[in-house]
């Protein structure tokens, strides 16, 4: 049987049921991380912790209120709907899953940007199993020991 290989705008193209973008999965998740200590958060606030423009923001901001995952004021503030939230809970989750797996095996380089890299493309059958490996290791530090000695013997 032949595998049938396609880039990766192509499985994209697959997915492409899903409403939410890459983009649009960033804004929400650093909205909800900002949620964690204020109840709402400003464009240009929003803007300089996503290291974009303000007008950007504004436009993305009303795709997601579209979506009913944000409620937004002309130039006011911005908060997460009660889907938003179970959203930005998630797509925290996922972040931390996949950065704490790339910890436990040792990426130490550029941790955060393979994080955000990986995190658009993975699925959530693929994420619980990475959850179950961190746990795995974390709740048997000597199988982590013995694989750190493999990993330094064998790079």
């Amino acid at each position: 049987m032949k595998n049938k290989f396609h880039t990766v705008r192509g499985y994209e193209l697959q997915n492409s049921q899903k409403k939410i973008t890459p983009a649009m999965e960033d804004y929400i998740e650093m909205i909800y991380r900002n949620s964690l200590d204020e109840d709402f958060i400003r464009v240009n606030q929003l803007a300089k912790l996503l290291n974009v423009k303000s007008s950007s923001v504004t436009k993305m901001i009303q795709k997601l209120g579209a979506l009913e995952l944000v409620n937004y004021e002309k130039y006011g503030v911005v908060t997460l709907t009660s889907k938003g939230k179970k959203l930005g809970s998630h797509l925290l989750k996922r972040h931390i899953t996949i950065e704490k797996f790339l910890d436990l095996i040792g990426c130490k380089e550029n941790i955060l940007i393979q994080t955000e890299l990986i995190e658009h493309i993975i699925d959530n059958k693929t994420v619980k199993a990475l959850e179950t490996l961190n746990n795995f290791f974390l709740n048997h530090k000597n199988i982590l020991e013995i694989y750190n000695i493999f990993k330094d013997n064998n790079l």
